[in-house]
């Protein structure tokens, strides 16, 4: 995306008692240590992390969301998740600003009680649906997945939600529709960076049918064990690991089944440079810088050195085969 100069999560009346973030780490630590070690370990790995996230929660103090490990494979990076404060604080919303701290500065004022989605489009059963439906619409497991952002720096984030093709299969697509599309929020009333030119509002993405059906695209609504923090989108939002981060909308409140492909944000604002896929290629340059090594966030120290960026965000095992033949140069 274009680079510019330059209280968390919704309301709930109940609380629950939350790990601290450290704790959480040091226990992603010690899994990753174990899996790290030796193949023999890898069964005690998984019941640890099983027999641990039936009850852990880890986070900035927010509302706990229950949630279940995932067996999805490719959905549990072993890489160190990104401190809780990081991904809190530095990220592209810019529905409240185009600096990185402008979406925990300002993200507070994003009203998320009540909150519906409309399903439209070449479906059987549109409607408009509220958030506690559907939460219910799939069992809510975490997933530990990178974030590349096509600025080039990365965080690990642990999400929780459901698969995008629950929801979908549910409201059961016409055999016409090839592509969906994802409309967020856009109140100029509660969002201060609507109210300015950065991009054309209200922010839309999209995906192909088989990209959003496949496993690893997440309907999020929590992180860190928490509900979603309103700068991160709140109360729900689309995560699509293999792809940069802006494909991932935020604050979702439309979700369309189309017969042509949509036009999405980025892409209008700047055809030459976003690319309807836009998933992580490292052979493939931004127009204005290299896309070959990122940044990982917490990585800062003087001696951090820049990771080599992964084809597909390093899930080309479990993606790659839906881009087979085709020109990845020309379908960036």
């Amino acid at each position: 995306m274009l680079i510019f100069s330059s209280d968390k999560a919704f309301v709930h009346p109940v609380s629950s008692e939350i790990t601290p973030v450290q704790v959480y780490q040091s226990r992603r630590d010690v899994l990753r240590r174990m899996a790290a070690g030796s193949a023999g370990l890898s069964l005690a790995t998984w019941a640890e992390r099983s027999a641990w996230a039936q009850g852990a929660r880890a986070g900035g103090g927010g509302v706990a969301l229950p949630f279940v490990p995932s067996n999805v494979p490719g959905a549990m990076t072993m890489d160190k998740p990104t401190a809780y404060k990081d991904a809190t604080t530095y990220n592209n919303f810019y529905e409240f600003g185009t600096d990185k701290a402008d979406p925990a500065k300002y993200a507070h004022t994003l009203n998320t009680q009540p909150w519906t989605v409309e399903i439209e489009g070449l479906v059987k059963k549109p409607g408009r649906y509220a958030l506690e439906d559907l939460m219910k619409w799939g069992a809510m497991q975490e997933r530990i997945y990178r974030l590349r952002c096509v600025e080039g720096w990365s965080m690990v984030i642990p999400w929780i939600g459901y698969s995008l093709s629950d929801l979908i299969r549910r409201v059961e697509p016409q055999p016409g529709a090839k592509f969906v599309e994802f409309v967020t929020q856009a109140d100029p009333k509660t969002m201060r960076g609507v109210r300015g030119g950065a991009l054309d509002w209200p922010y839309v993405e999209g995906l192909r049918m088989d990209e959003a059906m496949h496993p690893l695209s997440l309907l999020a609504f929590g992180m860190y064990g928490e509900v979603m923090p309103k700068q991160n989108g709140a109360p729900l939002r689309l995560v699509v690991p293999w792809k940069y981060g802006f494909k991932s909308g935020k604050s979702l409140v439309k979700i369309r089944f189309l017969d042509k492909q949509p036009l999405s944000s980025w892409e209008k604002a700047a055809p030459q440079e976003y690319g309807f896929y836009s998933n992580v290629n490292p052979l493939v340059d931004h127009p204005r810088w290299s896309q070959a090594t990122e940044r990982r966030i917490g990585e800062d120290g003087l001696l951090a050195k820049k990771r080599k960026t992964l084809m597909f965000n390093g899930y080309e095992p479990q993606v790659g085969q839906l881009y087979a033949g085709m020109d990845l140069k020309k379908f960036f």
